[in-house]
């Protein structure tokens, strides 16, 4: 009987010179995203084959920031072919789109629901417009939730949807952007006891999957309640980062992820100098810190960016400079 259980070290390194040349020849490329320090974290953007954790607070801008990415994929990314599943048990479809619509015609969320003024006609025409060129882009979106038996074979049966034979014993994956908003609200399965062991069975299960498909996940997380603890958020304290250890169940999933990001802004926390390098926020609510807090092919380190959620935008700023160190006499 042939040998399944165990590969020798000449096929590994003959499929990772095989990955290189790929690479070097631009067969295989990552997906680009619309923020220069991202793609510079990670290997020149998202990988095939990857798990990428993103935890933040509520209302800090994780979900704005996945739409971004995945938006950002097509645009940036136009000679690749892949395809895009969304589980957004926190937002429905249609909010997500109306999202959509607000960053594209630079309108907040209220007026294009005519709450904040009626939506004028060249403005829903602009949204109609949209949509008839997002339409081309091959997204698919699950709503309602699910436990981790069915989250694996919701993806197992995409996976073979969207795949070709080229033999009894060959199949073609399609590549797959694979998003899900957010990982709490996956419902607890047999045998699984809370959140956190769910949690364990979804980091297994990520990795099993991005091993057999090539799947890029974006997987939203909440934070610990410790972060918003009154010594965490004194100024020019450590732990006003995020940390590793902040990201709910990063026992669970910091082992499984490729790439480690932690959002925060520290202005909402009222902080005019954030951390030990006491970047200088002035208590500014738009700022945006994005903590790369495990990158498996990239450097770790801080970026910053300025919100702007009225349009649904995010955009990269320069490292705000830091708070000069006064000499004691």
């Amino acid at each position: 009987m042939a040998n399944t259980k165990w590969k020798t070290q000449r096929e590994a390194f003959i499929e990772a010179l095989s990955y290189l040349e790929g690479r070097k020849k631009g067969h295989i490329t990552s997906i680009k995203n619309p923020w220069p320090k991202f793609n510079e974290a990670t290997t020149n953007g998202l990988e095939w084959h990857s798990t990428t954790v993103i935890g933040a607070r509520p209302a800090t801008g994780k979900t704005l920031i996945k739409d971004l990415l995945v938006t950002g994929a097509f645009q940036l990314n136009p000679l690749s072919n892949f395809r895009v599943l969304e589980f957004q048990f926190e937002m429905m479809g249609k909010t997500s789109a109306i999202r959509e619509f607000s960053k594209h015609i630079g309108q907040n969320y209220k007026y294009l629901c005519s709450a904040d003024g009626i939506l004028s006609d060249e403005h829903f025409k602009a949204c109609k417009e949209y949509a008839k060129e997002k339409l081309k882009f091959p997204i698919d979106i699950i709503e309602d939730p699910c436990n981790m038996i069915e989250f694996r074979e919701i993806i197992e049966d995409y996976m073979f949807e969207h795949s070709t034979l080229l033999s009894d014993t060959k199949r073609v994956y399609k590549n797959t952007i694979i998003t899900l908003d957010h990982s709490l609200l996956l419902k607890k399965g047999p045998g699984e006891k809370d959140k956190f062991e769910t949690l364990y069975v979804l980091g297994e299960t990520l990795t099993a999957l991005k091993r057999k498909y090539p799947i890029a996940f974006i997987i939203l997380s909440q934070l610990n309640r410790d972060i918003d603890s009154p010594k965490r958020n004194e100024d020019g304290e450590y732990g006003n980062y995020i940390l590793e250890s902040d990201i709910f169940g990063a026992d669970a999933l910091l082992q499984h992820a490729d790439t480690l990001i932690g959002l925060n802004r520290p202005g909402k926390q009222k902080l005019q100098y954030y951390g030990p390098d006491r970047f200088i926020i002035d208590r500014d609510p738009f700022i945006l810190a994005m903590h790369f807090l495990k990158c498996r092919n990239g450097e770790t380190g801080i970026t910053f960016f300025r919100t702007a959620f009225e349009k649904m935008m995010i955009t990269p700023i320069d490292t705000p400079p830091k708070q000069e160190k006064r000499l004691r006499i």
